[in-house]
C-alpha cells in the first residue's frame, strides 16, 4: 500500500542531516544571515504546518524565528576579588522553552496575529530555527468560518504573549 505525501515528507524530515544534507546545510547558512523573524511565502514543512492548524488560504501567514541556544548569562556587576564561577553569572535557564519564546518574538512581530502554533524546522550550533503560523483575526476567511472564529474573540487576544 501506498503511503500519502504528508507521510512521505514526515520521513524525510525524521532524520534531516541524512535525507537532506547538503541542503539543509546550505538552508541553515542562508538562515544565519537572515534576521531574526522573516515571513515566508510558504511553509518549509507543510505536513507538521497542516498539523498546527495552518491552511494555505488568504488570512494565513508564515515565519520563520531564529532563537539562540543555551542558557542565559547574567550581567556581570563589581565583584572583585572573587572566583568567576561564584559571581553567579552563567548556568541560568529561561522559565519558557525556546520554542515558546521564538512565538512570542513572532507575535510581536505581527501584532495584529494570532499565533495557530509552531515548529521546530533546523539547528545549529548557536541557533534554532522555528516556524510559526500565524492567522489574521479580522481578515474575512477567518471570521466566516465557524471553525475559526473562535481566535477573533478578545479573550484570545495575543495569547502567545501570556
Amino acid at each position: 500500500m501506498s503511503k500519502g505525501l504528508y507521510h512521505q515528507v514526515a520521513k524525510l524530515w525524521k532524520k534531516p542531516k541524512e535525507n537532506m544534507g547538503d541542503m539543509m546545510k546550505a538552508r541553515l547558512i542562508g538562515w544565519r544571515r537572515e534576521n531574526t523573524v522573516v515571513r515566508i511565502e510558504k511553509p518549509t514543512r507543510v505536513d507538521r504546518a497542516r498539523t498546527i492548524g495552518y491552511k494555505a488560504k488568504a488570512g494565513y501567514i508564515m515565519a520563520r524565528v531564529k532563537i539562540g541556544k543555551g542558557g542565559r548569562r547574567r550581567e556581570l556587576y563589581g565583584r572583585r576579588g572573587r572566583k568567576p564561577t561564584k559571581m553567579g553569572l552563567v548556568h541560568f535557564t529561561h522559565g519558557k522553552s525556546l520554542q515558546k519564546i521564538a512565538e512570542e518574538k513572532a507575535q510581536r512581530r505581527h501584532i495584529n496575529m494570532f499565533v495557530v502554533g509552531s515548529y521546530l524546522v533546523g539547528e545549529d550550533g548557536k541557533h534554532q530555527w522555528y516556524e510559526v503560523a500565524l492567522a489574521d483575526t479580522q481578515h474575512g476567511n477567518i471570521k466566516k468560518d465557524p471553525k475559526l472564529s473562535w481566535m477573533s474573540s478578545p479573550a484570545n487576544r495575543k495569547r502567545a504573549l501570556r
